[in-house]
């Protein structure tokens, strides 16, 4: 996709007047880095940083029964959380692959709120469609909101120096507003720190960006980008759709068995996922870290003993811990465990690793 064919959310001038490095990402063009990667990690590792991932798929269903009907439809139990919050859920295919990962707000029993990926809201909005009872109808509104994201252990205090809700239990949501427009509040993000994700409205996004990013430089934190955003997520141990998880990379093999309802009595892939659950995942994802000095990337083969045991499906340096670091999925039949030593073929050289349980990192999320 050329870039003239990119998608551009309703921030990118602002996002140019702050002198931001773009890429494509999803069909769309975003904001990479404006201070540098390593800068922006740090400052949401230990201070504030504030992201505009507006690329991010909103979809709503809506009708009587909406809730029960997407509850049969996506992996997780909406009835374990309710309204007033939201929840991480995965929809699956039949045969127990990932079509997406994506946040779902429980807003009443007629009404759920979807956040998936960008490449993929279409696939989800039609696998719903195709499935809603008469009465429900499923809306692509990818373009009716903006997604900001603020995260860090100063979180807190910039959305209250903003008059927006902040005492709020973790992946609980509500709903406010600024400067008079409406906005969606939720204590959730993709960073391992304590976060949050507001919902503008798609014209009402800058004045709510602007305003965080004003209150976030105060506090001497960054406006980041989404390269911050992949070494954190990495860091984090989070799988991201097309790597960690995708249509032929079931939830269990991401680590991902705790977002699915198992006694649920309906859920896409539910057969599946059981048989796969009875039997074990045939691969299990792992993190690397690295033990000699190289860059890991996503694609190399993880090998122990010199045969290959699986492949790295993110890698990166990570600015906390000044070494590299990979999230790879690993054949279950090599027995790894934490603490194991197995090299990764960097261009033809063996680079060293050792074998660890994500994340890396401590969370603060909650």
């Amino acid at each position: 996709m050329s870039d003239a064919e990119l998608r551009l959310g309703p921030l990118h001038h602002v996002h140019t007047e702050l002198g931001a490095t773009f890429a494509a990402f999803g069909g769309w063009q975003m904001p990479v880095s404006y201070a540098g990667v390593v800068a922006e990690h740090t400052a949401v590792r230990e201070t504030v940083g504030v992201f505009d991932v507006s690329h991010l798929g909103k979809a709503s269903v809506a009708g009587p029964g909406a809730a029960a009907f997407v509850n049969a439809c996506l992996t997780n139990d909406l009835d374990r959380v309710g309204p007033g919050r939201a929840q991480y859920t995965l929809c699956a295919t039949e045969s127990g692959g990932v079509t997406d990962d994506l946040i779902a707000y429980y807003v009443s029993e007629d009404e759920v709120f979807l956040v998936p990926n960008a490449a993929n809201t279409a696939a989800v909005v039609a696998a719903l469609a195709a499935q809603a009872p008469a009465g429900v109808t499923v809306t692509d509104q990818h373009r009716d909101f903006g997604v900001l994201a603020v995260q860090g252990p100063r979180s807190a205090e910039i959305l209250a120096a903003l008059g927006l809700p902040s005492d709020m239990d973790y992946m609980a949501f509500a709903d406010a507003t600024f400067d008079g427009a409406p906005v969606r509040v939720c204590r959730t993000g993709y960073t391992g720190e304590h976060g949050y994700e507001l919902l503008p409205t798609w014209d009402g996004a800058e004045a709510v960006f602007r305003a965080l990013v004003a209150a976030v430089e105060a506090a001497g934190g960054e406006v980041a980008g989404l390269g911050a955003r992949d070494t954190l997520r990495t860091e984090a141990g989070y799988p991201l759709h097309g790597h960690e998880l995708s249509t032929e990379i079931s939830p269990l093999e991401a680590r991902c068995g705790w977002a699915i309802g198992w006694r649920k009595p309906a859920f896409w892939g539910r057969d599946a996922l059981l048989a796969q659950k009875e039997a074990g995942p045939a691969r299990t994802m792992w993190g690397l870290r690295a033990l000699d000095r190289g860059v890991l990337r996503q694609g190399q083969a993880v090998l122990r003993d010199g045969a290959a045991v699986g492949e790295t499906t993110s890698g990166t340096f990570s600015p906390t811990l000044k070494v590299g670091i990979a999230l790879a999925l690993v054949d279950s039949s090599a027995g790894l465990a934490a603490g194991d030593e197995v090299t990764v073929d960097v261009r033809g050289r063996a680079l060293r690793c050792e074998v660890v349980a994500p994340p890396f990192v401590p969370l603060h999320t909650r």
